[in-house]
C-alpha cells in the first residue's frame, strides 16, 4: 500500500466527530423497531403459531425451526458488513443495505402470516428463513454504524442508546402481540410489526447522515477478492486474544438467554399453570425489561467511567443465580419480581456488549465485517441452544391435559433447561477476566 502519512486521513481512519444526544437518539430507533419485530415472533407469535401447526412435539419442532432460521443468521452479517464495508452507493455505505434489507423482512412476514393460517409447516419454515434473510441484511449494515460515526469516548452511551430501544422494542413487541394472539388477533400482529419497522427506518436513516464512499477511496480501505473475502472472516485469536475473548464471552451468554428464552410461553403454560401464556409471556419480558431498560442507560454510562469489565462480572453472574430462581417460583408474582431483577442485570450487560465489541476490533477500515463476525456470537448460538432445549425438554418428558389437543412438558425439562443456562452465564461472566486491553 502506497504511505499516505502526509495526507489527509481517510474517512474511515478518522475520529468521528462528536455526536449529539439527539442525533443518537435517532441513529438508535432502528433497534427498537428490529426487536418489537423479534420481541413479538419469538415470545409471542411464533410458540403459539407452531404449537397449533404440529401439536406433537411442538417445543422440539420450535426449537429446530428457530434453529434453521439462525443458520442465515450465522452466515450473512460478515459478508453483508464486508459488502457494506466497500458500498460506494450515494446513501452512504450502510443505508442501501438497511432499506433493502427491511424491504425483504416485510415480504418474509407476509409469507409467516400466510403460512400459520394455513397451518403449513415447510410454507411457515420458508416465511421464517426470509424473514431472517431480511433482517440480517438490514441488521448486519446497520451494526456498522456506531464505530463509523460516533466517536470512542461516546461508545459508552450510544451502546446504551442502543441498550434501552432493543429492551423497549422487545416489551413493546411481547407485550403488544401476546395480548393480541391471546385474543385471536394474529394478523394484526403481523401488520403492526410491519408497520413499526418501515416507519423508524425513515428517521433513523436520517440522522445517520453517511458521507459516500469515494471510489478511489475502496482500493485503499482493501481489495476485495474472493480469497481474501473468504480469509477475512477468520480473526486469529493469537493476534486479537481480546476480540476472541469478548466473543466467546459473548456466545456463552447468548447460548444462556437462549436456551429458555423462545420456551417462556412453554414454561408458564407448563409449570406455572398460566391460562394466558402469551399474553403472560409478554407481560414477564415487559417486566425484565423494564428494569433493563433503567441500568442499560446507566451502565453505559458508568462503564465508560470504571471500565466494562467491572460491569459485566455484576451482571452475568447476577444473571446466572437469578435463572435458577425461576424453578422455585410456583406463582405469577414470584415470577414476575425473578423477572425484573434478571431484567436489571441483563439491561447493565446489554449496556457495554456493543462498547466492549467496537472496543477490541482487529481493524477500523474494515469494522462492517469485522462487527459481522463478532455478530456470529450472539447468532451461533440461537442455532444450537433451541435444539438443545427442545431436547431437554422431550428428554424431561411430556403428558396430556384433559381438553388441549397439545401436550404439556414436564416440569423436570424446565430445571434442566434453566440449569445449563445459569452455568453458561456464569462462565460468561468468570471468562471476561481474559480481556485484557480493556478495563
Amino acid at each position: 500500500m502506497t504511505d499516505t502519512t502526509e495526507a489527509s486521513p481517510e474517512p474511515s481512519q478518522a475520529e468521528p466527530r462528536p455526536v449529539s444526544g439527539g442525533r443518537l437518539f435517532g441513529m438508535s430507533l432502528y433497534w427498537l423497531a428490529a426487536q418489537l419485530h423479534w420481541g413479538a415472533l419469538l415470545v409471542a407469535v411464533m410458540p403459539r403459531q407452531v404449537a397449533e401447526i404440529h401439536p406433537e412435539r411442538h417445543g422440539l419442532i420450535l426449537g429446530r425451526l428457530i434453529a434453521v432460521g439462525a443458520i442465515v443468521a450465522l452466515v450473512l452479517p460478515p459478508i453483508v458488513g464486508a459488502l457494506s464495508d466497500r458500498c460506494t452507493h450515494r446513501w452512504g455505505r450502510r443505508r442501501p443495505y438497511m432499506v433493502g434489507g427491511t424491504a425483504i423482512n416485510l415480504v418474509g412476514l407476509a409469507v409467516l402470516f400466510g403460512a400459520g393460517y394455513l397451518r403449513n409447516l415447510p410454507l411457515y419454515l420458508l416465511g421464517y428463513v426470509i424473514v431472517q434473510f431480511g433482517s440480517n441484511v438490514a441488521t448486519a449494515a446497520y451494526s456498522g454504524a456506531i464505530p463509523d460515526l460516533v466517536p470512542h469516548p461516546q461508545r459508552g452511551v450510544a451502546s446504551g442508546w442502543m441498550a434501552a430501544m432493543t429492551q423497549t422494542g422487545t416489551i413493546l413487541g411481547a407485550l403488544g402481540s401476546g395480548i393480541l394472539v391471546e385474543r385471536g388477533d394474529v394478523g394484526l400482529a403481523y401488520l403492526a410489526v410491519a408497520v413499526v419497522l418501515t416507519l423508524l427506518l425513515i428517521p433513523t436513516a436520517a440522522a445517520m447522515r453517511e458521507r459516500p464512499l469515494e471510489r478511489t477511496d475502496r482500493p485503499q480501505v482493501s481489495k476485495l477478492s474472493l480469497g481474501s473475502f473468504l480469509r477475512g472472516f477468520w480473526i486469529d485469536p493469537r493476534k486479537h486474544p481480546d476480540f476472541a475473548w469478548v466473543w466467546l464471552t459473548r456466545f456463552l451468554f447468548t447460548a444462556g438467554m437462549w436456551m429458555v428464552q423462545p420456551f417462556l410461553q412453554y414454561y408458564l403454560r407448563d409449570v406455572i399453570g398460566s391460562s394466558r401464556p402469551a399474553e403472560d409471556a409478554g407481560r414477564l419480558v415487559g417486566l425484565a425489561l423494564v428494569g433493563a431498560t433503567g441500568t442499560g442507560l446507566l451502565g453505559g454510562i458508568i462503564s465508560d467511567r470504571v471500565g466494562r469489565k467491572r460491569v459485566v462480572y455484576v451482571a452475568n453472574g447476577l444473571m446466572a443465580l437469578v435463572s435458577l430462581g425461576f424453578m422455585a417460583a410456583r406463582t405469577m408474582p414470584a415470577v414476575y419480581v425473578t423477572a425484573v431483577l434478571y431484567g436489571l442485570a441483563f439491561g447493565a450487560y446489554y449496556s457495554v456488549d456493543w462498547a466492549l465489541g467496537c472496543d477490541v476490533l482487529p481493524n477500523k477500515d474494515d469494522a462492517g465485517k469485522d462487527m459481522g463476525v463478532w455478530h456470529i456470537s450472539m447468532v451461533l448460538p440461537q442455532s444450537l441452544a433451541p435444539q438443545v432445549s427442545g431436547m431437554l425438554l422431550e428428554a424431561g418428558g411430556a403428558f396430556a391435559v384433559a381438553g388441549s389437543a397439545i401436550p404439556h412438558y414436564a416440569s423436570r425439562g424446565y430445571l434442566y433447561l434453566f440449569a445449563v443456562a445459569a452455568v453458561l452465564l456464569a462462565l460468561s461472566a468468570i471468562l471476561v477476566r481474559n480481556v485484557r486491553g480493556v478495563r
